[in-house]
């Protein structure tokens, strides 16, 4: 059976750098498995991305010998069992809030009696290169769990959330959190606000043992993070990148041919 080299890592302190898929694009993804990314996710939540296509994402990146996760819409058991049913070597959670959403979402990634993930499915095993007898022996120690932090309240009882066992990863949610600090007015939050923030996500990642990820927007803003101390690290998406690439030839052609709306995904 396969193992988790980017769950390894993680415990070892190492950063791990990766993408986020968006688009669906079974094309794209078997491109970007074989770049050099130490992971793909792909995004159920936000994207018009099905399970069938998430599977046939994952079967292509896993044979690729990358592996490859993906955020469920929420932080259902039926959501998170059907993405590892099929194949997924970890998953992000979104909107994790309180320690019993933390429990919740941990017990639905794991067999019993850790957890309360049902016996089922086949993509997994291949994806593992394994059988399904093996796999359900072992998955509990190779899916990698990574919960988000994406609201003010999970900053405020970040100790409380990640002192919960199994957690692999936190992984911020910089827009939502953003909006979730607003002011009545609807003010948004300082950069010094935010900073302070992070900073807490940060320390108590460190205090409980939990590796910290972000999403960066460049290389260089990934090596700053990755001194700072966040180690689940994500570039952009394929969508982000695409549209960079676009950008840059037609800046390069003249900066009218540019459209301003489409610049700023």
């Amino acid at each position: 059976m396969r193992l988790n080299r980017v769950k390894r890592a993680l415990k070892e302190g190492k950063p791990q750098v990766g993408t986020w898929l968006s688009l669906g694009n079974l094309c794209a993804a078997r491109f970007l498995a074989r770049s050099g990314f130490d992971w793909l996710n792909i995004d159920i939540e936000h994207s018009m991305v099905d399970m069938e296509t998430t599977t046939s994402l994952m079967a292509a990146i896993a044979d690729a010998n990358c592996p490859v996760f993906a955020r469920v819409p929420s932080n259902r058991h039926d959501h998170i069992k059907r993405v590892l049913d099929n194949g997924a070597y970890g998953v992000v959670v979104p909107m994790v809030n309180s320690r019993e959403e933390a429990q919740a979402a941990v017990s639905a990634c794991l067999y019993p009696p850790q957890g309360t993930r049902s016996v089922g499915g086949n993509q997994h095993a291949l994806n593992f290169d394994t059988t399904a007898s093996e796999y359900y022996s072992h998955a509990n120690d190779e899916i990698l769990i990574v919960l988000q932090c994406e609201h003010i309240e999970a900053v405020q009882r970040a100790d409380e959330i990640l002192s919960v066992p199994g957690i692999d990863a936190i992984f911020v949610g910089p827009n939502d959190l953003a909006a979730s600090m607003r002011s009545a007015d609807g003010r948004p939050p300082s950069p010094e606000m935010i900073q302070e923030a992070m900073q807490h996500i940060l320390e108590s990642c460190g205090k409980h043992g939990v590796a910290p990820g972000l999403h960066a927007f460049s290389a260089e803003e990934a090596r700053l993070r990755i001194e700072e101390g966040w180690q689940f690290i994500a570039i952009n998406s394929d969508l982000k990148m695409l549209l960079d690439g676009a950008a840059a030839i037609l800046r390069d052609l003249g900066g009218h041919r540019l459209r301003s709306d489409i610049a700023r995904y």
